[in-house]
């Protein structure tokens, strides 16, 4: 088990915490525990907090990763052991009891052929994915939150050649490479006197020779710094961005890019991402089912359904 260091403090989830086929706990303020186990979410009945046993807890486990729970910081992000990530909220921001949401980290790395037979995507769409990773094309992954985005773009990464330096950016480690030569960086707001942007380390990355580089999520200041280093040779980049769509995908990279820069315009932007941006994949989730909707080929402008 992965959460020997919360279980003390979070007995009355334990039982879900084991189950591996348990995606995300969600425990509310008002004492309802709903969990999300293959893509569906349903109430669990069965737990149910004691009142002020759950703020207790989450003051002791804020307090072992150095942090603060009180009425002042009334907001918990942590990163366990294992990867999962548990975030919380108090009151005042909520009550009566703490809101809790611990998403756990997949122990399962799925290929492009797993995503096949879990008819996640074709096998159309996983030959052309595959093709377009070996010949270093620019793909960004599409999506809402829950779709699937950081499953994908992990399949994608480890079809990356062995002997290439791979350079992976994020904000909580979740992207797990088999690759031999992969150097990750995670993005540090609070614990640092200097915050440490997705743009700050992206340009770090860009002078320590990446072959590939792997950005977890676009969506601030970086997109002027990613287009940049793609339109400079930079090449087979892999990214995730939140959109409903291939167009509004490639639009709001145009647009974030404006944002992280004063002398670009949208319609400047947006000829940039047209040149640097090769496929766009978009996932969608419904009924509990992920899968990829379409691969837009950006410069042919079609799309594999």
């Amino acid at each position: 088990m992965s959460f020997e260091l919360i279980i003390p403090f979070l007995r009355p989830i334990e039982s879900l915490l084991a189950d591996d086929d348990i995606s995300e706990i969600m425990c509310n303020p008002d004492s309802t525990c709903w969990i999300e186990r293959d893509g569906c979410i349903s109430a669990v009945t069965d737990v149910r907090f004691k009142v002020g046993e759950l703020h207790a807890g989450l003051e002791v486990i804020a307090n072992k990763f150095g942090k603060q729970l009180d009425s002042s910081h009334p907001i918990l992000n942590a990163r366990l052991p294992d990867g999962s990530r548990l975030a919380a909220m108090i009151a005042p921001v909520v009550g009566p009891e703490p809101l809790l949401n611990i998403r756990k980290f997949g122990r399962r790395n799925y290929t492009l052929d797993d995503l096949v037979s879990r008819k996640a995507m074709t096998g159309d769409m996983s030959k052309k994915l595959r093709e377009a990773v070996q010949r270093a094309e620019n793909i960004l992954i599409s999506g809402a939150t829950g779709t699937g985005k950081t499953t994908l773009l992990n399949a994608l990464a480890n079809e990356i050649p062995e002997q290439e330096r791979i350079f992976v950016i994020e904000d909580t480690a979740e992207i797990r490479i088999q690759n031999p030569h992969v150097v990750s960086a995670e993005s540090q707001s609070n614990t640092h006197k200097e915050e440490i942007t997705f743009d700050v380390l992206l340009k770090a990355a860009l002078r320590h020779r990446p072959d590939r580089i792997i950005l977890g999520e676009v969506r601030g200041a970086e997109a002027r710094t990613l287009l940049d280093a793609m339109n400079t040779g930079h090449r087979g980049t892999l990214a995730t961005i939140h959109a409903g769509s291939p167009k509004a995908a490639l639009r709001r990279l145009a647009m974030l890019a404006v944002r992280g820069s004063q002398q670009l315009s949208l319609d400047e932007a947006e000829e940039e991402v047209r040149v640097s941006v090769h496929i766009v994949v978009q996932l969608e989730r419904m009924d509990g089912r992920r899968f990829i909707d379409c691969v837009f080929e950006c410069d042919k402008a079609t799309s594999v359904p």
